[in-house]
């Protein structure tokens, strides 16, 4: 139904978004500082549940509009451009607030389990900006129109980037666990980490703007 070549330039773009520490990973790493290891990986995979919540209502929903619309994908398409070139922006204006304290700050009241920390991981995965606009304005780009039934095909493509991104949160979240005093002696760390992933998400957008269905 979708080609390999799909699907690995989908799997490219995919691993380029995702390793951009946004929301998620924040989340994922504050987890790991603050917590446990355990509380990572359990975060990291609510967070993938929630962002897969994201690709069945892009296909369910965007998937069937952009199919009989080329003027619906191409709006979608520069929303999404220019959303992501707006993130870009503010990750690098606020780059400076991404400091060991800010992302460390513990919730009151005692340590959640399990089940409630996937849940938590869920609920930031599916409200993320950058994934909302990820899947609804780059997910249909790379659909075979001609071979039809789309949302299939989304779904399908779907499971790339939240394979991916179940490994590399998980690693973003244990080396943070393991690296708890080395991330906590210096906030510009951080701030540099958060700044070089502003830079590439408005390259990103800009590429979304001028790239994908000419049909």
């Amino acid at each position: 139904m979708v080609s390999t070549d799909r699907v690995l330039a989908f799997a490219a773009m995919s691993l380029l978004v995702i390793v951009i520490p946004g929301p998620s990973v924040l989340f994922v790493i504050g987890r790991a500082l603050a917590h446990s290891r355990r509380t990572a990986v359990a975060t990291a995979v609510g967070n993938v549940f929630g962002s897969y919540l994201l690709v069945v209502a892009v296909a369910v929903g965007i998937g069937s509009l952009v199919e009989r619309s080329v003027a619906v994908y191409l709006a979608v398409k520069l929303a999404g451009a220019a959303y992501l070139v707006f993130l870009g922006v503010q990750a690098f204006r606020h780059r400076k607030e991404l400091t060991a304290a800010a992302i460390t700050r513990r919730p009151a009241g005692p340590a959640r389990g399990d089940l409630r920390t996937v849940l938590d991981g869920a609920l930031v995965g599916v409200t993320n900006p950058k994934g909302v606009v990820f899947f609804a304005a780059v997910l249909p780009q790379f659909v075979d129109h001609a071979a039809g039934h789309v949302p299939a095909q989304m779904l399908l493509l779907g499971l790339v980037p939240i394979a991916i991104g179940l490994v590399t949160d998980t690693l973003w979240g244990l080396t943070a666990s393991a690296a708890r005093t080395w991330f906590a002696r210096s906030d510009r760390r951080l701030s540099l980490i958060g700044g070089a992933g502003g830079f590439t998400m408005i390259g990103l957008g800009l590429t979304v703007a001028v790239t994908g269905r000419a049909d």
